[in-house]
């Protein structure tokens, strides 16, 4: 054998020895991690650091207060969820995990993510025990993150980098830490007793910080899941893992829970719910669009001091909705966070027997839910205090809408009658500051991905015509906000005439607009480039989608698994100011639709 024959044959029995050395790590490695039933995650423990793999590649480490190396011995509990949601992305939500513990850390491993806590006991008069978790994104990491406000009204701008001000940052955080996968960080489940928290960062180091919480604790406690959803864009879209993980329904009986459309007067008319004509010309809008609320705004307790009204007081205007067949919401301020110079009613809820004896009236007077405004932040001490609004809430077959609030956290499947709550940077901003309207846009291709995955988001969507500061996205943009958002209560921003003057059809979609879903599908975007989304309610597909940038674009809209129908509406926009409608019926539904500028399209398919 020649010199290079034999270098040859040492050097590919030396790969061969090093393939096979590789292939057996591998396998040792993955039968120490643990993993998800369907076996497309797998969490392997490294001391005190839990590495994330979905379909074997590295997402995510997470830093714990344990040494979670003991995992390796622990033996899964199997765990299965299987509850109906009112509303939501999807009524009948089913989920399975494997749950392995290891001192006081419990760490659960779904098919779409991971959700963990820690757990103590025999605690005497303690403070809430420390938490040291902590997530490491990479620099260079595409990430979608929000900074922390107390009402989480912010954008969620891509950037890579760790190295900007200020270090704190709210949930969700939406990542992309390898091409096409994803990975949504927030938390799930607060329970009396306990803060939400946030994130701090040094660096690459993402700290989960707990807001302040002065209980001193006897006995058992734990912290609420810390939850990460994992998988592609479909996935992190159809999840339900924030409610997956959070406690059953506490209420017993739930049939007078009812979603639905609303109008709403604070966009066009921000003082307006003091006046009983403007009030009425949203009643009237409401009854003639068959939408089955209206909400009441900010300020209605000084209607009777308006000479104008000639002493016509809430009550009146709570009867006249009530007399047109719309159910009458009222706004309510919570008294804890904005309160100088803040509008009222005021201080109304804050005790027990203020609280029981307000909502008591209007159950009384047949108001059908309560819009609560201006918290506080995370602290224990909101938390507590939102629990207790929606307990008493639920005692008067009250609806709840949680406003200048903190995200939701899982409360829409313990408390159903939470419908929704805003936390979001949405339409009423075109009322505010004239940030908004540059920004929309991409803001709301954005929204689909991190926001409104992890619960009802009021937005408060749908604008044609223009609030204080105009917006620029397109007729059909804003009709596909409609379904693109989830929310129990979706609130129609625009004025009366502004709805009326739509073409029938439009009128009629809105009318017969569902806000609870069978079945949530993603169908095609990217995080504020494109938002293409499909949503069934019975037999009835509603596909919407929104094109975020400023150019001219094509959205995939591949709807072959809807299979058989009979018949489909477009709404898309026609390029035409004076006529700005292009709405077409009939049967194929084309793979990819045209979309103007920071245009959009709805598709109705039966």
């Amino acid at each position: 054998m020649s010199f290079f024959a034999n270098f040859a044959a040492v050097n590919m029995a030396s790969m061969k020895r090093t393939v096979l050395s590789l292939f057996f790590s591998f396998c040792a490695v993955t039968m120490m991690a643990q993993q998800s039933p369907d076996g497309r995650l797998t969490v392997e423990p490294r001391q005190q650091v839990l590495v994330v793999c979905y379909q074997q590649q590295p997402v995510l480490e997470v830093e714990t207060s344990v040494d979670a190396s003991a995992l390796r011995q622990s033996e899964p509990r199997q765990i299965r969820v299987d509850y109906q949601m009112l509303t939501g992305k999807r009524l009948h939500c089913t989920n399975e995990a494997n749950e392995y513990r290891c001192g006081a850390l419990v760490l659960r491993i779904y098919n779409d993510g991971i959700a963990l806590r820690y757990e103590y006991s025999g605690l005497k008069d303690e403070p809430c025990p420390e938490e040291q978790t902590v997530y490491r994104i990479p620099e260079g990491t595409r990430r979608w993150m929000q900074q922390w406000t107390e009402a989480y009204e912010g954008f969620f701008p891509q950037s890579t980098t760790c190295k900007m001000k200020p270090e704190r940052w709210g949930y969700p955080a939406l990542l992309e830490p390898q091409d096409g996968v994803f990975a949504l960080i927030s938390e799930a489940n607060i329970e009396r007793q306990q803060s939400a928290s946030c994130l701090y960062n040094d660096g690459e180091r993402f700290r989960v910080v707990p807001a302040e919480n002065e209980v001193r604790i006897t006995g058992d406690w734990h912290t609420p899941w810390r939850v990460v959803i994992v998988g592609s864009l479909a996935d992190v879209v159809a999840s339900t893992l924030i409610t997956d993980v959070s406690e059953p329904s506490k209420l017993d009986d739930t049939d007078w829970i009812k979603p639905g459309v609303v109008s709403w007067v604070y966009w066009a008319n921000n003082h307006g719910s003091n006046d009983y004509s403007i009030i009425k010309k949203y009643v009237d809008m409401a009854a003639t669009l068959h939408l089955p609320y209206v909400l009441i705004d900010a300020e209605w307790d000084e209607m009777e001091k308006l000479a104008s009204n000639e002493g016509k007081t809430i009550e009146d205007a709570v009867a006249y909705a009530r007399q047109q067949g719309v159910k009458p919401l009222i706004w309510y301020n919570s008294s804890v966070g904005w309160i100088d110079g803040a509008p009222g009613p005021k201080f109304r809820l804050n005790k027990p027997e203020d609280r029981e004896r307000e909502f008591a009236w209007c159950e009384k007077i047949g108001v059908a839910g309560v819009k609560i405004d201006f918290f506080s932040g995370d602290n224990q001490k909101n938390m507590d205090y939102c629990q207790d609004l929606l307990e008493c809430a639920a005692r008067h077959h009250l609806l709840v809408n949680f406003h200048g609030a903190p995200i939701p956290r899982g409360w829409q499947r313990t408390y159903p009658n939470l419908l929704s709550t805003e936390g979001v940077y949405g339409a009423e901003w075109y009322n505010n500051v004239p940030t908004f309207t540059a920004r929309a846009a991409s803001h709301n291709a954005t929204l689909p991905f991190t926001r409104n995955v992890i619960g009802p988001m009021d937005y408060t969507p749908c604008a044609f015509s223009d609030s204080q500061h105009p917006h620029i996205t397109s007729h059909a943009h804003e009709l596909a906000l409609t379904m693109l958002y989830e929310s129990g209560l979706q609130h129609l921003a625009d004025r009366p005439e502004s709805f009326l003057a739509q073409p029938q059809a439009v009128q009629d979609f809105l009318s017969q607009l569902p806000v609870a879903w069978d079945e949530t599908r993603f169908v095609s975007g990217y995080p504020g480039k494109s938002a293409v989304l499909a949503r069934r309610s019975g037999n009835v597909w509603y596909v919407a989608g929104i094109n975020g940038s400023d150019e001219p674009c094509t959205l995939d809209c591949d709807l072959s698994f809807i299979g058989s129908h009979q018949q489909a509406t477009l709404f898309v926009d026609s390029g035409d100011a004076a006529s700005p409608w292009q709405i077409t019926t009939g049967s194929e539904l084309p793979k990819a639709i045209a979309c103007q500028p920071r245009g959009g399209f709805v598709y109705v398919i039966h």
